[in-house]
């Protein structure tokens, strides 16, 4: 497991490590949404975006069937900055950082429960508790239109484990209202991580009907993900995105997922937000 974590944690961090001697090699302005869909606020004001998106996913990590979520989404932002490309991977992040292309500050993301009543396929699993991960993310600009991005975060609640999202996309403005991305995801998590969601104990084996089987850490998956954002006025815009995931390694070969679920993972959702600015508090 040690092994595990630290092969997790080198990796974000050689993303971090390398992407600032990139930036010294190229100081052009980047970094921020093709598009621009609200007004540069003032110094001294605060820009607020309020919205919600459903999200069509797996009823649990490595179900062959779907549910419908609602999610809120809430960012901020300084006045004074264009607003920033964001996938429907990120988590939720405050760049402490900001060196333009180069980008760097904390993260968090909020992993819902799974229940055994969620699907007839758990019976027997017992249930696994919210998780909040928190952590770091680093996100450098190669060009203009090419983004990546690394978040390590650790789980509290559900798991206690450690998972790293890397992704990579070419950002697109189409018009000046429509702006389409694309590219590749890789996520890895140590044991702790994966042990609630894929492993059986022995007693969940007899509840179950599942055979013994303990996860164990690495490559969790590998996809794409695809979005099209539209900027209806200054302060509307609303989003539609589609991601894949295959999952792969020990999370593949858990018999949740080989015998009663798929590899293959879809999530396809839209989102509408409203944006608008406040006075700072000085």
């Amino acid at each position: 497991m040690t092994f595990q974590r630290t092969s997790v944690l080198a990796a974000a961090l050689a993303a971090v490590t390398f992407a600032p001697a990139a930036f010294a090699a190229d100081v052009a302005p980047r970094g921020t949404a093709p598009v621009q869909y609200l007004r540069p606020a003032p110094v001294s004001e605060w820009v607020i975006t309020l919205g919600a998106e459903a999200r069509f996913s797996p009823r649990y990590e490595g179900a062959d069937n779907m549910r419908l979520l609602p999610f809120p989404v809430f960012r901020v932002r300084k006045g004074g900055t264009p607003e920033e490309f964001r996938s429907p991977r990120d988590g939720a992040s405050i760049a402490l950082l900001n060196l333009g292309p180069f980008k760097l500050g904390p993260t968090a993301k909020i992993k819902t429960q799974r229940k055994e009543s969620d699907d007839s396929d758990l019976a027997g699993l017992g249930d696994v508790k919210w998780t909040v991960e928190l952590g770091a993310f680093a996100e450098y600009w190669v060009t203009d239109m090419v983004r990546t991005r690394a978040e390590v975060r650790q789980g509290i609640g559900g798991h206690h484990g450690v998972v790293a999202d890397f992704t990579a996309d070419f950002v697109y403005p189409v018009t000046q209202q429509l702006t389409v991305s694309a590219g590749p995801r890789l996520t890895a998590a140590t044991s702790a991580a994966l042990d609630p969601y894929f492993s059986v104990t022995p007693g969940q084996s007899v509840a179950s009907g599942l055979p013994v089987y303990d996860a164990g850490g690495g490559i969790k998956s590998y996809g794409v993900g695809a979005q099209a954002i539209y900027a209806w006025s200054p302060q509307w815009r609303s989003n539609v995105f589609v991601e894949y995931d295959r999952l792969t390694g020990d999370t593949a070969n858990s018999p949740l997922v080989s015998q009663r679920g798929k590899r293959d993972q879809f999530q396809v959702g839209t989102g509408l937000t409203y944006s608008f600015n406040i006075p700072a508090w000085w």
